[in-house]
Order: C-alpha cells, then structure tokens, then sequence
C-alpha cells in the first residue's frame, strides 16, 4: 500500500513523494486524509533545521500533526469502524522515512488509540483541534490544574493566541487583554481587546500566557506581573531563556512551561468545537494542494497575513 506524502529531505528542501506504507495490524486503521494544517511552530523549527536535537530527530521526515480524514480500513481490535471521520495527530508509518509527526500524507497507518472521532459538520477546521488542545492544556492540563488562573494577558495573536482568548471568554472569564505588535495581526479579535504593548499600562498582570516564541521577552513580561503573578511559556523557543533575577525576585514571579497537549484536553476541545461554543471561524486563511507544499510551506512560515495554511489532499486521491 503507498501514499503521497511531504517529505522534507533537508532543511528547506521538501518534495511530495510515493512512499511505501508500514502494513497495518489489527490495532491500526488505514485512514484517507482529507486536510491537513501547516504548523508555523513545530514545523517550522523542522522546516529551517532549527530544531533542537531529540531522540528520533532527523532526515527525511513526513512533517505534520493536524490532520483530518476518513477511515477506509479497520484493523479488528482498532475500536473504529470504516467510514468514520477522524482527526489524526501524526502517524509513524514511513518505513526508513521519519514520521514527525507524520500526518502530512494522502493516507496514513495510524493506532487507533491515537485517533480520536470528529463531527463531519467542523469540515477542514477539524484540522485546527491540536492547537485549540494546546491552548487548553496551557491553562486546564487537561483538567488537572487547581484552581485555574485564567490568562489576562496574552502575548501573541496569531491562532494559538486567538484560540487562547477565545476560551477564555466562553469559559466566562473576564476577557484578557492581548498584545499584538503586527498591525495584520492585531485584526480579528473578538470579545477582547488587542493592543500594542507600549499603548498598554498595566502592571498588575496575575497570569500572562506568552504564545509569542521570543526568547528574549521574559523581562519585559516580569516588570508587567503583580506580586506572586504567573508567566506561562506556552510558545516554543529555539534559543536560551534568561531574566533578570531582582525585578522577579521583588514580585515573587512564578514561571511555568505549558507541555504538549494530551487526550483529555483534545476531547473538551472536541466537545466546545462541535456543539458550538468554541468557534473556529477565521482562523483557516490560506489553502494549497500538496502538489504546491513548497510554496505552501513558504508562505506559512513568512507571510503574515497567513494565520494557518490547510493542504486539500482531495487532488491525490
């Protein structure tokens, strides 16, 4: 069995390829997929070879972790049924060819305890699940954090950051404020205010979720806390984090990394997306056919009115 997959052969090198699929077992599921999303965090460390080194790391690789599709064959204990429609995040089906995170194929080998079902009615915005569980986890842990302290400041506006403000508000929180210092980006809030962060006084943050990647902000987030107040690392930083001791030392600053999202939080997710009370509207802004990833990809990672490029496999079928 073979697939069209993005293979990225090297930093900045990337082709659609035929690729040999790993036979699956009666755990696994043959899944066609529909959509995939284009991450400009995790893929894009890969995408430039910036990439801290981890175990498993290398090239080539199949990029990709938000994808969508349906189930077109059903091992015996996969617990699924065919026909099914199935948000898949990555699969590790490539033979010699690295699967990080794999989802980036016109058909994947996936376990199917790795999957979850999602409704036929969210379409390609399916594809938007792994980052609304990533904001989720950064607040909830996946239900296990108490009390929740709820973001009033987010430093970022691009999805996650939208995503963020946007839970925040359903959960019926007061609405956080969000800095955005891209004029394109700071359009297309709703519910909650965006602001520059030099037209922004507050000092009196209790909990400022940065979902920005800069490694240098850590400072200019301290002067911003109340005493005790909480700084959540909820983007992804390629480079050394480093503040100056005394300002956080004199608010008795607390520091906190968010971790990957886990099932628990990508099923409350699920739930707030199909019923309807989290929306993900607007966020979706560019699409591409596979046969185009390597300006897809391009402009995923450099065009800032791109908040989040779906590839349509429907062309590979």
């Amino acid at each position: 069995m073979k697939t069209q997959a993005i293979v990225l052969e090297q930093p900045e090198h990337l082709v659609l390829r035929e690729l040999e699929l790993t036979p699956p077992t009666d755990e696994d599921l043959v899944v066609d997929i529909e959509y995939s999303g284009i991450s400009t965090g995790t893929e894009k460390l890969l995408w430039s070879g910036r990439m801290p080194a981890f175990p498993g790391m290398g090239y080539p690789l199949v990029p990709g972790y938000e994808s969508v599709g349906r189930v077109v064959q059903a091992g015996a204990n996969a617990h699924h049924k065919v026909g099914e429609r199935v948000f898949v995040p990555g699969a590790r089906c490539y033979g010699e060819v690295r699967g990080l995170f794999g989802g980036a194929a016109s058909r994947v080998v996936v376990a199917g305890s790795r999957v979850c079902n999602v409704s036929d009615s969210l379409g390609e915005q399916a594809v938007l699940l792994a980052l609304a569980a990533t904001a989720y986890h950064s607040v909830a842990g996946g239900g296990k954090r108490t009390p929740i302290v709820p973001p009033d400041l987010i430093v970022g506006h691009g999805v996650l950051g939208r995503l963020l403000a946007r839970m925040t508000v359903v959960a019926g929180f007061p609405a956080p404020t969000v800095w955005e210092t891209n004029p394109t980006r700071a359009q297309g809030a709703t519910g909650y205010a965006v602001l520059h962060p030099d037209e922004d006084p507050r000092r009196d943050y209790r909990a400022i979720f940065d979902v920005s990647g800069d490694s240098a902000i850590l400072d200019r987030l301290v002067e911003r806390l109340a005493k005790g107040g909480e700084i959540v690392l909820a983007g992804f930083y390629t480079e050394p984090l480093h503040f100056n001791f005394a300002p956080a030392f004199m608010r008795e600053a607390q520091i906190r990394c968010a971790a990957e999202w886990q099932r628990p939080d990508l099923l409350a997710v699920k739930e707030l997306a199909e019923t309807g009370r989290l929306s993900l509207d607007g966020l979706i802004t560019h699409h591409a056919s596979p046969s185009d990833a390597a300006a897809a990809y391009r402009t995923a990672f450099g065009d800032p009115d791109c908040l989040k490029m779906v590839l349509d496999w429907s062309s590979t079928r």
